[in-house]
């Protein structure tokens, strides 16, 4: 059993005993820190074929996160994390690449949680994901996760933002049903919520969904044409907020003009979300 499946169990185990939406919750100041190591190729290809990346060229701009993820979920799985991991939904990410990150790099990875904040639909956290090489900052991301519980009438956040207007298609994108079950194989996340029907219900799904992160990664390999591109115009940044789950299977439109792009449904956006590149 890998490292990230024994998180998985761990949290099964304590997220019943932990009640999300305490006021007085606090998080643990603790950090994850991984020791730099090389990148095997293997999960690197896998990843770069499922999300649409070229094979070769510079890393992923999204695959730090997928390496400090069972680090991440250590922190969250630990006793003194105040909020049930299972069931918990991946809300909005920014990421920045200070410089181009390559598969050769053996990167040290930090990862903290930085803060808890109330949402509309519960409590989220935001957790932190560092990159070091040889002692200098190079990549670094910020995510949020939302547990969902009551929030109380007298304390309600105000209502759910507009609906974004749309975008020009690029292109129409047709997600298996098995889309969760591969990323979750190629990444190591293999949340219930996104690996069959029958496991999502039971955290209030009606089906299962596709990872955010899958989402955003195949956004970013579709905005780069899969070239993997670290000459000018590069990706410096990203910026997507998860606005609506995306069940599987479907069929989705992804839009992008300039900077901006988004993935849509035939009745709703799923994700918003722009970039910045490298003048």
């Amino acid at each position: 059993m890998t490292g990230l499946s024994l998180s998985l169990v761990r949290g099964a185990v304590t997220s019943p005993f932990k009640r999300a939406g305490r006021p007085d919750a606090t998080l643990p100041a603790d950090r994850e820190v991984l020791a730099p190591g090389r990148i095997s190729p293997g999960p690197l290809a896998a990843y770069s074929r499922v999300c649409g990346f070229a094979e070769s060229g510079p890393l992923p701009l999204t695959y730090p996160h997928v390496l400090g993820f069972p680090a991440a979920m250590r922190l969250m799985t630990g006793r003194s994390f105040p909020l049930p991991v299972l069931g918990l939904v991946h809300t909005w990410i920014e990421i920045t690449a200070h410089r181009v990150p390559q598969p050769t790099d053996e990167l040290e990875l930090t990862v903290y949680a930085a803060g808890l904040t109330p949402h509309r639909r519960g409590t989220e956290v935001t957790m932190v994901t560092e990159a070091r090489l040889s002692g200098e900052l190079v990549w670094e991301s910020s995510s949020g996760y939302l547990s969902r519980h009551a929030t109380g009438a007298g304390t309600a956040p105000p209502s759910s933002p507009a609906t974004p207007p749309e975008l020009p298609a690029v292109a129409e994108w047709r997600l298996p049903a098995d889309l969760g079950r591969r990323y979750g194989a190629a990444s190591g996340d293999r949340n219930p919520i996104h690996l069959h029907p029958v496991t999502a219900r039971l955290f209030g799904f009606p089906r299962h969904i596709a990872h955010g992160m899958w989402t955003v990664a195949r956004c970013l390999a579709e905005t780069e044409g899969g070239t993997g591109t670290d000459g000018p115009g590069r990706i410096r940044s990203v910026r997507a907020d998860f606005r609506a789950p995306v069940p599987l299977p479907s069929t989705v439109t992804y839009a992008a003009d300039g900077t901006a792009f988004q993935v849509r449904g035939s009745s709703r956006v799923h994700l918003t979300g722009s970039v910045t590149r490298e003048g």
